[in-house]
């Protein structure tokens, strides 16, 4: 994928990973902009582009993670950038220290409009996410069409989410 547009979609993963549990904690962002900072192609001016996202996600919540589903599933992406999302999303879920049950829904979505293996996650991530099988549990291992949308909407029936405030990129410390 274009490292611009792989750059915006690594920034929105790590945006809805922040607001899936309908939290936005400072650790978060401060991951956040510390994982931007990491890239040294990314262009993008960060507390403009997030800040956009907290307007259309407090506009409508549902129609934004609908609309980023679609673009993930959408994405040709090489295995190393989809393992590269994947890590960046679990950066983001940990960064508060607190792992709730609709930020594992909302990755176990994002894993699975993805093609890397369970078996390619688990050698790439195990000796560094000591939770990586709670990540890839057993509960949606049989996709199809009609259950990828399920699980979807048990995402959506499990958190409402609030309208967030406008995030100060310039606030956060990098971790």
């Amino acid at each position: 994928m274009e490292t611009e547009n792989f750059n915006k979609l690594l920034l929105k993963t790590a945006f809805c990973c922040m607001a899936s549990d309908g939290d936005i904690d400072e650790r978060e962002v401060a991951v956040i902009k510390s994982i931007c900072e990491s890239f040294p192609s990314f262009n993008v001016d960060l507390k403009e582009e997030i800040n956009s996202y907290v307007s259309e996600i407090n506009s409508d919540s549902r129609q934004f993670i609908t609309n980023y589903f679609t673009t993930l599933e959408q994405s040709k992406l090489s295995e190393q950038e989809e393992l590269t999302l994947i890590n960046v999303a679990i950066k983001v879920i940990k960064a508060d220290e607190i792992i709730e049950y609709s930020e594992i829904k909302f990755f176990k979505n994002i894993r699975h409009r993805l093609e890397v293996s369970d078996e390619k996650i688990i050698e790439h991530f195990s000796s560094t996410i000591e939770e990586i099988d709670q990540f890839l549990g057993d509960d949606i291992n049989i996709i199809t069409e009609t259950f990828l949308d399920k699980i979807t909407n048990q995402y959506f029936d499990a958190i409402e989410l609030p309208q967030f405030e406008l995030i100060n990129i310039k606030n956060y410390e990098n971790v």
